[in-house]
């Protein structure tokens, strides 16, 4: 009972919430994150009525599988965005920016995390400073998705901003595998190669062909069934079996073999829109389907934003540093890499607001740091400072950039029943 209560009403909340947010003309993303800290532990869930709300971090942790779900959904459609028809115009140009804008960002924070550290050393040790730099190149494709979609955007901008989202993260993977690598070598005085280039390499490419695999298995699969309702089951299957397969971890020869669920379910998306011929109307069934699921992951995604790093002083400025920097490093790497592959003006001049947006996979990386002791803390708590500030302002700036391209239209979305209406 309290589970179907709590989900309810986080449900019910961000829906309220985004009908408040298109008074204001904000993205429902927004509304959602907010609705999440509504019911979270630091207000609703601070009355201790289970079933209101979530009375603590456990207890909206306990609710991962439907965080660790939608991102498999979101990924799945990010993989639509790899179509070989539309890569033969932009492939070249995704990937030259995405690479060149995350490397950038990441030597930009890490000079200037640095240079804070020579000044600072006992508020911002090096390793945190080192592994923060990677952090920074991480980009969230559920929230530019999410506005994407909630306001049909279609353009040149639009066309090449999903596919740098998606190979953002494969980027930002290695760049934090190799920063963290050296992070702990200057802690421990040892360098492990090992860990330093073989285990992210290992973990962008097994999940790559885990996908292929997974992806090649569907579109064989589907072919045996003919009614529309039964491919989406079959697809929904999918989505979940390479979820739960990208989750496996183990040890080959003291080779740590993990995956990245994002990688995977990318890749799985990317196979099936490529070799189904009846992909793209299955597609957009499944986005339909995921409506309520993408609600809830952006509720509990606010509801575990941690709102008690205000409290430290050195966590804020660091963070607001970090917050500063990166916007910087982001704008300015994807404007002039993009300028250097003769991008559109549209695209030079507004990417780099759209690659704002932080949530899972930094929140991941930041996870995976805390093996780091005391250092791994302080990189916790400055990344979760920098989503909570991304997630409430990211999708709003995102939104911004995509109607001064011409991808959004000033009137914004059609409502439905105004639809069914003229219809009629």
């Amino acid at each position: 009972m309290q589970i179907m209560l709590s989900l309810s009403i986080a449900l019910f909340a961000g829906l309220m919430l985004s009908r408040l947010a298109k008074v204001f003309k904000l993205p429902a993303v927004t509304a959602y994150l907010v609705a999440g800290i509504l019911v979270g532990p630091y207000l609703l869930g601070a009355l201790g009525v289970k079933g209101l709300g979530f009375v603590s971090m456990g207890d909206v942790k306990s609710y991962s599988l439907i965080c660790d779900v939608a991102l498999g959904f979101i990924a799945f459609s990010i993989g639509n965005e790899f179509r070989l028809s539309q890569l033969k115009s932009t492939g070249k140009q995704a990937t030259v920016i995405g690479i060149a804008q995350a490397v950038f960002t990441t030597l930009l924070v890490d000079a200037i995390l640095i240079g804070v550290h020579f000044m600072i050393p006992d508020k911002l040790p090096l390793p945190a400073a080192i592994v923060l730099g990677a952090i920074a190149s991480a980009t969230a494709p559920a929230a530019t998705l999410m506005v994407v979609r909630q306001y049909k955007a279609k353009g040149k901008l639009t066309d090449i901003l999903l596919p740098i989202v998606a190979l953002d993260d494969a980027v930002g993977l290695v760049l934090f595998a190799v920063s963290f690598g050296i992070a702990k070598a200057l802690m421990v005085g040892k360098v492990d190669m090992l860990s330093l280039i073989a285990e992210p390499l290992l973990e962008v490419v097994l999940s790559l062909i885990l996908g292929f695999v997974m992806g090649c298995l569907l579109t064989f699969i589907e072919r045996f069934f003919h009614s529309r309702s039964k491919r989406l089951s079959v697809s929904v299957t999918f989505v979940f079996a390479t979820v739960g397969l990208s989750m496996m971890e183990f040890e080959v020869g003291g080779v740590h073999i993990a995956f990245s669920s994002l990688l995977v379910c990318m890749m799985l998306g990317t196979m099936f829109c490529n070799l189904c011929d009846f992909s793209e109307e299955l597609m957009d069934r499944v986005e339909r389907w995921t409506a309520p699921l993408y609600v809830l992951f952006f509720v509990l995604s606010g509801a575990e934003l941690e709102l008690s790093v205000f409290a430290d002083f050195a966590i804020v400025a660091i963070g607001a540093l970090f917050i500063l920097s990166r916007s910087v490093g982001k704008y300015f790497g994807a404007y002039t890499s993009a300028k250097a592959v003769h991008c559109d003006d549209s695209i030079v001049k507004n990417l780099g607001i759209t690659l704002l947006p932080q949530a899972g996979v930094a929140l991941g990386m930041a996870m995976k740091a805390s093996a780091l002791g005391t250092v791994g803390e302080m990189v916790a708590n400055i990344t979760l400072f920098a989503v909570l500030i991304y997630e409430l302002v990211g999708p709003a700036m995102t939104k911004s950039a995509l109607v001064r391209a011409g991808d959004i239209k000033p009137e914004g979305k059609t409502s439905a029943r105004k639809q069914d209406t003229v219809t009629k």
